[in-house]
């Protein structure tokens, strides 16, 4: 297996053409780099970049996605080819959506692979607390969530499954603070989890970090043949990829985990963020490369899976599991298993 390769561009007013076989990327006409197209899967275009007709014509031709996405990581659009993919794969994951016992399994496996890493991410906080009420804040906070995974089993419908993950995320973000180096907690202070827009540096750099994730699992589910759009932890709405969104539940403390390795390494800091009209916040150019080339880094690093017992690099996770979600779809006896880190 070969690592996913994206390109992502994230210099306002970057043109991207077509040039023969290369994609050309130009900043102010000048020419800052050519990436041969069989070297990706994906292109990612953070707020205003301009593309060439031939060239989005020739990224749908040979299946690389384009994904147009706004400045603060915002899904804006999505490019892609002729639908590849096994039809009779897709068909039982429509008719495995309509089975009710089957779509609370699978959305209490991907609750419960969310609220375990994010558990381990209190846990580890708790282990390197320097202050003793600190320790025992965070230790408490992953006892909360330890609750509320017993309490997963008991959840006899969507609703009330949603409630708990809604209460054990809350809890979760509460303690988040905590894990930032005490010089920079007022700079990266969090009050709960927030969103279009987010209201602080903390919250936008999460979601720049969700909106790479999320793009991933999408890429992912569609490699494996699956169909994004239809879910079964997040309600199907028009233009919502429920099943990708389903997908990144785990991977959202992989994401908060980097965050807060960001900002206690110094690597960002508060001017790297901007308070915008009516209270958002949003990172600067700058920052934004900073945090896409340690999100790429971090893909990098090799993990094993405690399913596959094997040793894998973290980008290629969701693609793992993509493919064990088909399985599951496909085959009772193979209960879909949520990646939970080690």
């Amino acid at each position: 297996m070969q690592l996913l390769n994206t390109l992502y561009i994230t210099t306002p007013e970057t043109y991207l053409r077509l040039d023969n076989d290369t994609l050309r990327v130009e900043v102010e006409r000048e020419t800052r780099l050519r990436v041969p197209l069989h070297h990706l899967t994906a292109v990612v275009c953070f707020g205003h970049v301009g593309l060439s007709a031939p060239l989005m014509h020739r990224l749908a031709e040979d299946g690389i996605a384009l994904v147009l996405l706004d400045a603060n990581g915002r899904f804006k659009a999505r490019l892609e080819g002729a639908v590849s993919g096994n039809v009779l794969l897709r068909q039982a994951q429509f008719q495995r959506a309509a089975d009710a016992p089957f779509t609370l399994d699978m959305a209490r496996a991907f609750v419960a692979g969310k609220i375990k890493n994010c558990r381990q991410v209190l846990q580890r906080g708790a282990r390197e607390a320097k202050i003793a009420d600190e320790e025992k804040a965070l230790s408490r906070l992953a006892d909360d969530l330890a609750a509320s995974l017993r309490a997963l089993p008991g959840a006899t419908n969507l609703d009330a499954l949603r409630g708990l993950e809604g209460e054990a995320a809350r809890q979760y973000f509460s303690g988040l603070t905590l894990l930032v180096r005490p010089d920079m907690r007022d700079a990266f202070r969090m009050d709960g989890r927030t969103r279009r827009p987010p209201r602080d540096r903390f919250n936008a750099l999460i979601s720049f970090l969700y909106a790479m994730w999320m793009n991933d699992c999408r890429s992912a589910l569609e490699a494996a043949g699956l169909d994004p759009q239809v879910g079964f932890l997040h309600a199907l709405r028009p233009g919502r990829a429920a099943l990708a969104l389903d997908a990144m539940e785990e991977f959202r403390p992989w994401a908060d985990r980097l965050a807060l390795t960001l900002i206690n390494r110094g690597q960002l800091a508060a001017g790297d963020f901007v308070m915008r009209e009516g209270g958002g916040v949003s990172m600067e150019g700058d920052a934004r490369k900073a945090v896409v080339v340690a999100y790429q880094e971090r893909k990098r690093e090799d993990l094993t899976h405690p399913l596959l017992a094997q040793t894998v690099p973290l980008g290629l996770v969701p693609l793992v599991q993509a493919r064990l979600l088909a399985r599951a779809i496909r085959d009772d006896s193979a209960p879909y298993v949520p990646f939970v880190a080690k």
